[in-house]
């Protein structure tokens, strides 16, 4: 497995290089580092904007700009920057792995730096204004992530009105065609939280698994906003299904590419070992807790103790005991 592991491209979002490691992949061009944000070829027609909050997708064609998530509201302007290095065609769609806002949080700018598909004429116009965000590019999102950017937070709401989804849909599978290529946006649900979803691109074999995937660290398991255990895992295994592993021989480069919400681009192998992983300590604590275990007490036993060195931390928004606390709570959650 550490073989595989090497041959993922590791995405230092705090301003290091990307490393290019799987065969293929290069920098955009005219697109040299810049506080942070870096620009990586993944496939001729798609992109990865790195160091913005949480990673960006981005396909490219003739019917205009498609991105996966916008990055933070500090980083909009340079995520913007860095789409009009890669392409001169406007942003037409705007696509939510989930409603934090490291992925949600630039949705307001670069919406309005877009355009609307629909605003192809001037009879077209007041279509446009009333679909969108003033006749910009159009936010798709599950109505989970309109819900919780709308929420209300005391006397305000958590996120302007500009950033919510102009097209909420309810399926568990949403589909478009567009730049000639199928999109599936897949709902994961109760998994980082109850509104995440997987953004796999047909054609260009890639798959944008938002924070269901994080290999900076142990998943970010958030249980106050629906999230579970049993729905990461799940979502996990979807991701392993939708990816093919390169092939015919494991040496080779090539494969699906699944971009992870933080972290590196990782193939089919990498995310098997990861979800692994997670079933391996989602065990280990479930066992504690038949055995009678309290918290406190699954916390000095260790549960994660063979993978910290890797995804582990004392300190920062996600620590090693937040991700013991919220497995211990979502499998002692009353059903």
């Amino acid at each position: 497995m550490k073989a595989n592991r090497r041959k993922c491209v590791s995405v230092r979002l705090a301003g290091a290089a990307l490393a290019l490691v799987l065969a293929g992949l290069t920098y955009a061009a005219d697109s040299p580092a810049k506080e942070g944000i870096e620009t990586l070829r993944v496939r001729p027609d798609f992109y990865l904007i790195a160091g913005a909050g949480g990673n960006v997708g981005v396909q490219v064609g003739p019917d205009g700009a498609l991105l996966v998530d916008t990055g933070s509201l500090a980083a909009a302007d340079e995520v913007i920057a860095a789409v009009k290095k890669i392409t001169d065609q406007p942003i037409r769609f705007i696509l939510n792995t989930n409603a934090d806002g490291d992925h949600a949080g630039g949705n307001g700018k670069l919406s309005k730096a877009g355009q609307s598909i629909f605003n192809v004429g001037a009879n077209a116009n007041g279509i446009a204004r009333a679909m969108t965000n003033e006749g910009g590019a159009s936010i798709l999102g599950p109505d989970a992530v309109l819900r919780r950017l709308s929420s209300r937070t005391g006397s305000g709401t958590a996120f302007p009105s500009d950033t919510w989804p102009t097209e909420a849909f309810f399926e568990k599978r949403k589909a478009i065609y567009f730049n000639k290529e199928g999109v599936e946006i897949l709902r994961a649900p109760a998994a980082h939280t109850d509104a995440d979803s997987i953004v796999f691109f047909r054609r260009s074999d890639v798959v944008m698994a938002g924070d269901v995937l994080d290999t900076t660290r142990y998943p970010v398991i958030d249980t106050a906003r629906g999230g579970g255990i049993n729905g990461e895992i799940d979502a996990l295994n979807k991701l392993i299904e939708l990816a093919i592993p390169p092939g015919p021989f494991i040496y080779q480069e090539g494969g699906t590419y699944v971009i992870a919400g933080h972290g590196r681009i990782c193939s089919q192998f990498d995310v098997v070992e990861y979800r692994d992983m997670v079933v391996i300590i989602r065990d280990n604590i479930e066992g504690m807790i038949r055995q009678g275990m309290t918290l406190d007490q699954i916390k000095s036993a260790n549960p994660t103790k063979a993978y910290d060195r890797e995804y582990g931390a004392t300190t920062g928004s996600w620590t090693t005991n937040n991700f013991v606390e919220a497995v211990y709570k979502s499998l002692t959650a009353k059903k």
